[in-house]
C-alpha cells in the first residue's frame, strides 16, 4: 500500500469527522485546529487533495441544495467505504509505527475518535514496541562509539534516547487513559 500524504491525510479526518463537509469548511478546520502550521496546508494544497482523493475513489462530492452569496453552491464530500478503510490503515499505522518527533504519529493523535478504542489500545502498544526497538538500536550505536565522545555527538545520541523514552512514557499514560474510559 502506497503511503499517503499529510494534506491527503488531514483531509480524510475531517471529511469523516463531519460528513458532507464542503471544500470552504475544511480550510476553516484547517485553520482553526491548526493543521496549517504542523503540515504545510494550505488553501490550494487543501483544493488539490481533495481532488486527488477524489480520483482515488476515496471521497465522493454531491451537489448542494446550501447556497449563500453570490458565488457557486458549495459542495460536499463524503467518505467512502474504500476511503473509510484506507483512513483507519492510515490512523493504525501512524499511531503504532512512526518515529518520535514525527507529525504523522501527532495526526493519528488527532483522529483517535474515528478508530475503535481496541484499534487504539493496538496501534499504541506496537508503538511502545516499535519505540522500543528504535531505544535499543540508537542505545547500541551509541555504546560501540566508545566512551571519550565530545559533547557534540553524545548529544547526537542522547537526544533521541531522551525523546524516545518520554515518548514510550505519554504512549503507556494514553494506552492506560483509553483502558480506563
Amino acid at each position: 500500500m502506497h503511503p499517503i500524504s499529510n494534506v491527503e491525510f488531514i483531509l480524510l479526518q475531517l471529511v469523516a469527522e463531519c460528513r458532507h463537509a464542503s471544500g470552504y469548511d475544511l480550510m476553516k478546520l484547517v485553520e482553526q485546529r491548526g493543521y496549517r502550521g504542523w503540515a504545510n496546508i494550505g488553501t490550494t494544497s487543501i483544493y488539490a487533495g481533495l481532488k486527488k482523493l477524489s480520483n482515488k475513489g476515496w471521497i465522493v462530492s454531491s451537489e448542494s441544495d446550501r447556497k449563500s452569496g453570490k458565488g457557486p453552491a458549495s459542495t460536499p464530500f463524503a467518505l467512502t467505504d474504500t476511503g473509510q478503510i484506507r483512513l483507519k490503515h492510515e490512523i493504525v499505522d501512524s499511531l503504532s509505527s512512526t518515529r518520535e518527533r514525527d507529525i504523522r504519529f501527532d495526526l493519528g493523535l488527532a483522529a483517535l475518535p474515528l478508530i475503535e478504542k481496541d484499534e487504539a489500545v493496538a496501534a499504541l502498544q506496537a508503538r511502545l514496541d516499535f519505540l522500543s526497538t528504535a531505544s535499543t538500536e540508537v542505545r547500541m550505536k551509541y555504546e560501540s562509539q566508545g566512551v571519550q565522545l565530545p559533547l557534540h555527538v553524545r548529544a547526537l545520541f542522547l537526544h533521541p534516547l531522551f525523546l524516545i523514552e518520554s515518548e514510550r512514557t505519554f504512549v503507556s499514560n494514553l494506552i492506560n487513559e483509553l483502558l480506563g474510559e
